[in-house]
């Protein structure tokens, strides 16, 4: 099997996606030093919407028209975030993951122009996230702030916050780094005050099912460790049957004798009710992993919980 002359990645426009592409023609050069890489950028619904992804299909707003670009074999790869990508369907028929690149940063990143932690942030101050999880989880931790919706790539967030659209940003601090904007970073919340979205800080790339000559050169790309996390998280994901709108959070560990866990939790939209599972694999493999993790939380009620929420 040989690696082809040419790959064509397709990718939204956004400039933390295009970042995003940058490391998979290096990593792609790197182990394939004669391929050639030429790069297809799309405009996805979800850039170009600014209001509720519930009102534009959710998640898949982010992924369909990259989708469509490989399914019409105008482009050869698609480089998505794993947390973009719809877990409570399958992924569109006729493609398949090649790759799940090594994990980047998992946590969220507080922005306070005065330098204030999470902690320090007095009464009433306006933080801003569209995210349902980050919004349930600050209402259960610190209730006295007020999330205001803020949406459009971080770089349009970051001008949003200077122009006084909110006092405080709450965003990925993987993205951050990607676009080389770790500067702005006030505090890294640790795992325990801000649950991550299943599937954080990974990419994944994704090829159309027959095209087993690129999904053979791609392949050495891919990290076990996070293709192990990443296949609890999503079947945890499918198992449970959650929504955009659902605040789910939760993410897998690789640990350093190869133990794998995953913790994750269902919030109720106003932080008031927060149901918590945390399980080591043993012996299971990654997916029996999420699908019992996700049993657990169903044992707690979480289906009444995801669907008691409109979306």
């Amino acid at each position: 099997m040989s690696a082809p002359e040419i790959v064509r990645i397709v990718s939204r426009d956004s400039p933390m996606a295009l970042a995003q592409v940058e490391r998979v023609r290096a990593e792609l050069s790197a182990a394939h030093p004669g391929v050639a890489t030429e790069v297809v950028p799309v405009k996805t619904t979800g850039d170009k919407w600014l209001g509720d992804l519930a009102k534009v299909e959710g998640k898949g707003a982010f992924t369909k028209e990259v989708d469509a670009a490989l399914l019409a074999g105008e482009a050869d790869l698609a480089v998505h975030c794993v947390k973009d990508i719809p877990a409570d369907r399958p992924l569109p028929a006729g493609t398949t993951f090649a790759a799940f690149l090594k994990r980047d940063d998992v946590r969220d990143a507080l922005i306070h122009p005065g330098g204030r932690t999470l902690d320090q942030l007095p009464d009433g101050t306006r933080i801003g996230t569209s995210s349902v999880r980050r919004v349930a989880q600050l209402a259960a931790s610190h209730p006295h702030l007020e999330c205001v919706p803020l949406r459009g790539n971080a770089n349009r967030r970051l001008d949003k916050l200077a122009a006084g659209e909110a006092d405080a940003l709450l965003l990925a601090a993987a993205g951050l780094s990607r676009i080389g904007r770790e500067d702005v970073i006030t505090e890294i919340l640790s795992t325990d005050t801000m649950c991550p979205p299943i599937g954080a800080g990974v990419l994944a790339l994704q090829c159309r099912e027959d095209d087993t000559d690129l999904i053979d050169a791609i392949s050495v790309l891919g990290d076990p460790d996070t293709h192990r996390e990443i296949t609890a998280e999503r079947m945890f994901l499918h198992v449970l049957q959650g929504h955009c709108n659902s605040p789910v959070a939760g993410f897998a560990r690789v640990h350093g004798n190869g133990d794998l866990s995953l913790r994750a939790c269902v919030f109720t939209p106003d932080g008031k009710t927060v149901l918590n599972a945390h399980e080591w694999a043993g012996p299971l493999d990654p997916a029996t992993l999420g699908t019992s993790v996700a049993v657990s939380l169903l044992r707690q009620g979480a289906r009444e919980l995801i669907d008691g929420i409109a979306h």
